[in-house]
């Protein structure tokens, strides 16, 4: 039994370590498909659907010939009556102690205007419940791209801090010789020591920012937090990936894009209500049929073969005519008017501000692009300034004031470059997201 116990910890202990250390490899698109398929509030949605899905069979099956069965026993502790046989028969017909009750119940609804204005909003519904899934899809996808970029922008942000330390390290045990030789004075020293310790700070904040950028990357794909996920692009290589100028020109068709149509599909569900409303004055018709077995005794032998059974059956229909409500079936009517009036105003105001969105994302679209090529080309620039002014800071041309200044703008521009490409990559996603694209 130990022996047994102590194999069921190893395993436990073995799986728990394993769970932890589990490792990963994506791609830019093998991380969307991923959230997309496991993102939790893409799972959510697509359940959304199912559970629309349910709902419109509920709604029809209230159309279709419903069956109920019921078995009643009555046992009449204190008789009102004295047994009596009718006819002479020998059978109880009125007034027995105890009594069996089984019937069956088939009820059919011939006509009902809220059943079929309730067909159509089932469709309605299923079809707002796919535009959510649709408009989930799209964020999550918005999500997963903003999350890698993320990541990526840590990461690369590390190694230029990394190279710029180990730059200004050496940089810094060449001054200090220098200065000890008695050739520069002690202010470059402290000017290099300076600079060391304030990108050396940046370099700490960037390596926090990396873990928080990690975790939110695995919020977004829907895994465990300590699930180790390696990235196989890199930044630069996706911001010219997402440089697309073709998209600028893209058509307007505010119509097709998802938030349109689920205003559409609002204002639909609310001339359904309005229909609802006014379908409530007319006359509903429905039908059944009930058939069934009644047994009387004064003893409970209604499981002998002697006991007698007395068969029933009923066929009925029921006409049920609204006449009159005190106004409030007039009251529920107008409110369903008044709210179909506000959803065409949203349908509206959501089509002028969808063009007002697309307008606005991809002129956020082309200067991010602008000003990922203007920051390129700056790096370039910065680089070569700095080397030039650590060149000639060694030659004693110029002073460590001068270098610092020039290793401040390379180390401001590297962090602007990094930050247009991220933008670059966010801006587009934005875009199509707003325009239903995914490729």
């Amino acid at each position: 039994m130990k022996k047994h116990f102590l194999l069921i910890v190893i395993f436990l202990v073995v799986s728990s370590s394993y769970s932890q250390n589990e490792k990963m490899e994506l791609s830019l698109q093998e991380a969307i498909d991923y959230a997309i398929k496991n993102n939790t509030s893409a799972k959510n949605a697509t359940l959304d659907i199912d559970a629309a899905k349910k709902q419109k069979w509920e709604t029809t099956a209230i159309g279709l010939p419903q069956i109920s069965a019921k078995i009643e026993y009555n046992n009449n502790l204190k008789q009102q009556f004295q047994s009596i046989d009718f006819d002479g028969d020998g059978i109880i017909d009125f007034g027995a102690k105890q009594s069996v009750n089984a019937a069956a119940t088939l009820n059919q609804l011939l006509f009902d205007g809220s059943y079929l204005v309730g067909l159509q909003s089932a469709k309605v519904f299923l079809e707002i419940s796919k535009n959510a899934k649709e408009k989930t899809d799209l964020e999550v996808r918005k999500a997963a791209i903003n999350a890698y970029g993320n990541v990526l922008l840590s990461q690369e942000s590390i190694a230029i801090y990394e190279s710029n330390i180990a730059i200004l390290e050496n940089n810094l045990r060449e001054t200090k010789a220098i200065f000890e030789n008695g050739l520069t004075e002690e202010e470059n020293v402290e000017q290099l020591q300076i600079t060391l310790k304030q990108i050396t700070s940046g370099y700490k904040n960037a390596q926090r920012l990396n873990s928080i950028a990690h975790q939110m990357l695995n919020i977004t794909l829907g895994v465990d937090l300590n699930t180790k996920i390696t990235l196989i692009e890199t930044l630069e290589v996706l911001a010219l990936k997402n440089v697309d100028l073709e998209l600028l020109n893209t058509s307007d068709e505010i119509k097709s894009t998802i938030d349109y149509k689920i205003a559409a599909n609002d204002k639909r569900s609310k001339e359904l209500l309005l229909k609802l409303e006014k379908t409530k004055a007319l006359p509903s018709l429905s039908a059944f049929i009930n058939g069934g077995y009644v047994g009387n005794n004064d003893k409970f032998e209604f499981l002998n073969k002697s006991q007698t059974w007395v068969g029933t059956s009923l066929f009925g229909v029921s006409l049920n005519v609204p006449i009159f409500s005190s106004g409030q079936r007039s009251a529920k009517t107008q409110r369903a008017r008044i709210n179909l009036e506000k959803a065409e105003n949203n349908l509206s105001e959501t089509e002028k501000q969808l063009k007002f969105q697309v307008a606005t994302a991809k002129s956020n679209y082309q200067f991010a692009i602008e000003q990922f090529n203007s920051s390129k080309e700056n790096l370039t620039l910065a680089e070569r300034i700095e080397k030039k002014n650590q060149t000639k800071f060694f030659e004693g041309i110029t002073t460590s004031f001068d270098l610092r200044q020039a290793q401040q703008q390379l180390y401001s521009t590297q962090q602007e470059y990094l930050q247009a490409m991220l933008e670059v990559i966010n801006n587009k996603v934005t875009l199509e997201t707003l325009l239903n694209k995914t490729n």
